[in-house]
């Protein structure tokens, strides 16, 4: 499918421009997203992915007391590796603005990608990232609720000692701080690595560019992302089959709307 990669040798090496956006573009990449997913509906491939995902984390947890804490912070932390199972869904809505055919299918044309060890490469990092976070989580439990006596009921720790608030309050701020590194420094990134290839340090520096220029839009955008994954969640994380394809079309869009 060599008449799928378009974008000319030179455009890896040129600076990106970005525009000025207002949060009106929020909602038409929202919009544009959506009418990518009822276009061409990806829910089957991501419930395939999440289920079995689900099932090892829920093995594991039950596999013994001693890692429940970790629920959360693998639940919370799955939106700092988002951008890596949304890399097909960029290259379906890429497709579709070039006039090209596609289908689920087209979700694999990413491992041809020219720009495939860029992109492996800000994978592993985010993947990093991730474990860091898991590490930080662990850490900050065994600072505070793991020092109340065994056996203490989790929940009683939680919400009915200081060692438990402590712990819900540290937590989330570390956690807003990785992902608010993530959101700045890759929400662009992989979707630029797609459209004109370069390198990982360009990609990332066009998207913190972005944030720079339009801090409010994109910080709105992060709530609405959060929002929606934490919505999808909800029922049984079944309603990320709908909400992970429209944020991977919508964020795709976003980054038209933003570079040029």
């Amino acid at each position: 499918m060599a008449e799928s990669w378009t974008a000319p040798a030179a455009a890896a090496e040129e600076r990106a421009d970005i525009r000025r956006i207002g949060f009106d573009a929020l909602g038409t990449a929202l919009r544009r997203g959506w009418a990518d997913f009822m276009a061409t509906p990806t829910q089957l491939v991501f419930l395939c992915i999440l289920y079995p995902v689900i099932g090892l984390v829920a093995a594991t947890l039950a596999a013994g007391r001693e890692v429940m804490h970790l629920f959360y912070p693998m639940a919370a932390g799955f939106a700092l590796v988002g951008p890596i199972a949304a890399l097909g869904l960029y290259e379906i809505s890429r497709r579709r603005e070039q006039g090209l055919p596609a289908s689920w299918v087209n979700v694999f044309d990413v491992l041809r990608s020219p720009a495939i060890g860029s992109i492996v490469a800000l994978g592993v990092a985010l993947a990093a990232v991730f474990l860091a976070w898991l590490w930080a989580a662990d850490a900050i439990f065994a600072a505070t609720v793991g020092q109340l006596p065994a056996g203490t009921d989790l929940r009683t720790a939680l919400f009915e000692t200081a060692e438990g608030w402590r712990m819900i309050w540290l937590g989330n701020a570390v956690g807003f701080v990785f992902a608010a590194a993530v959101l700045v420094l890759t929400a662009l990134s992989f979707p630029m690595l797609l459209d004109r290839g370069g390198g990982v340090a360009r990609a990332v520096a066009t998207s913190v560019r972005a944030f720079a220029v339009n801090p409010l839009p994109m910080a709105g955008w992060g709530l609405i992302v959060a929002a929606l994954l934490l919505l999808g969640s909800l029922p049984l994380f079944v309603g990320l089959a709908v909400v992970l394809p429209v944020l991977g079309h919508a964020t795709w869009h976003l980054y038209r709307l933003v570079v040029r």
